[in-house]
């Protein structure tokens, strides 16, 4: 049987041919490390290195390309920023569909005297952005926000909420595990502080690369969360005070990065608009086509309009894990179920504790698998007979 994988919000899958190519080509050619050694192969390496902060920079509209930062995923990149900034006192504001990403630091923080509140948002998803003003403090510090739900696909306003911090002085930290490669995100023009990104996902990169882009007054309050051999001025003992290397100690991720210069130059050959187009034709085909299923529920928007290509539904008369498996066991089809990392976002959609199962589509997808995952999902309004 076929696999049809709609699980791209995880992990996209598969990637662009020149991914695996340019692992390889490092793993088999170069494999040599940057900032130690002094001979050819190893600039070599660094020049890789640095075209790649220079393509993330040309993607989100970013002026120094010193400012980004590496990591080994998003999770790690907004861990830095939140414990790096946050001292006791400190009040910050987050979205009610945040992933337990931005979470749970925030969660944990609480312990030593930092708090947050959360900005609430309709049972659709949308922030209510003139709830905002009513929840600040004094000591409010920034604005910690995902670009785009994992749970339901709803997008955040970006550039009103960096107009909105603007306005109060607050820094504006933006989690964009969902919307990086797909959606057009320009530092400047939305206001953004930190754009924390990870490799995996839109970026059509590998596993286990991430990072952020940061400004220089931002970055210049961050305790690092992480200290050690940078390779640069290493005749001191003190972490240095320059951008990438007081945020990138130890050895990074270079096969992975490697993956992930070629995915960039492979989505910005193909263009984010023709990316995200193609990816909200298969969501408005999938959101037709199951639309009339009285035995399931679709969770938040039922257009296109603001939107990922992510849809979650939620199973009316049968359990959802036990429809996932069956999606998979007799079709092929494989999806998500649960709560999706986001107690949050659920509990603002209706959704918690019993989670949904999500389909999330990628560049890679086409109509017919759309279709036939439609189709099974329509075949699933009786229990699965054990």
């Amino acid at each position: 049987m076929k696999q049809i994988y709609l699980d791209n919000a995880s992990t996209t899958y598969p990637k662009p041919p020149s991914v695996a190519e340019a692992v390889g080509d490092f793993i088999s050619n170069c494999g040599m490390n940057i900032s130690r050694g002094t001979y050819s192969s190893a600039f070599e390496t660094g020049e890789m290195v640095y075209e790649t902060r220079e393509l993330l920079c040309r993607l989100f509209h970013f002026p120094d390309c010193k400012n980004v930062v590496f990591t080994p995923n998003i999770t790690t990149s907004l861990n830095i920023v939140i414990k790096g900034l946050l001292r006791k006192g400190d009040h910050v504001l987050v979205s009610s569909m945040e992933h337990n990403a931005v979470m749970r630091p925030l969660v944990q923080m609480k312990e030593s005297g930092t708090d947050f509140d959360r900005i609430p948002c309709t049972e659709t998803g949308e922030l209510i952005l003139s709830k905002a003003e009513e929840l600040l403090r004094p000591e409010t510090k920034a604005v910690i926000m995902t670009h785009g739900s994992n749970v339901c696909g709803t997008l955040m306003p970006l550039k009103e909420m960096g107009e909105f911090c603007k306005k109060h002085s607050l820094f504006f930290i933006v989690d964009s595990a969902q919307t990086a490669g797909v959606i057009p995100v320009d530092m400047e023009e939305c206001s953004i502080d930190a754009l924390c990104f990870t490799g995996h996902k839109g970026l059509l990169g590998p596993q286990g690369t991430g990072g952020l882009i940061i400004n220089d007054k931002l970055a210049g309050l961050l305790v690092p969360l992480i200290s050690g051999g940078t390779g640069s001025i290493s005749h001191t003992e003190e972490i240095p005070d320059f951008l990438p290397d007081r945020l990138e100690p130890g050895t990074q991720n270079l096969p992975g990065i490697a993956g992930l210069h070629a995915s960039l130059e492979f989505i910005l050959e193909t263009g984010t608009d023709t990316i995200r187009q193609h990816e909200l034709s298969l969501t408005e085909q999938f959101l037709s086509e199951i639309s009339g299923m009285d035995h399931i529920r679709i969770i938040g928007q039922k257009d296109t309009k603001g939107r990922t290509g992510v849809v979650s539904v939620q199973m009316k008369d049968i359990d959802n894990a036990l429809a996932a498996y069956q999606l998979e066991k007799e079709y092929g089809i494989l999806t998500r179920v649960g709560l999706h990392c986001a107690p949050s976002a659920h509990k603002t959609l209706g959704t918690f504790p019993e989670g949904t199962i999500r389909f999330s589509f990628g560049l890679y997808n086409t109509p017919e698998e759309v279709h036939l995952a439609a189709k099974a999902l329509g075949r699933l309004n009786t229990p699965f007979p054990y």
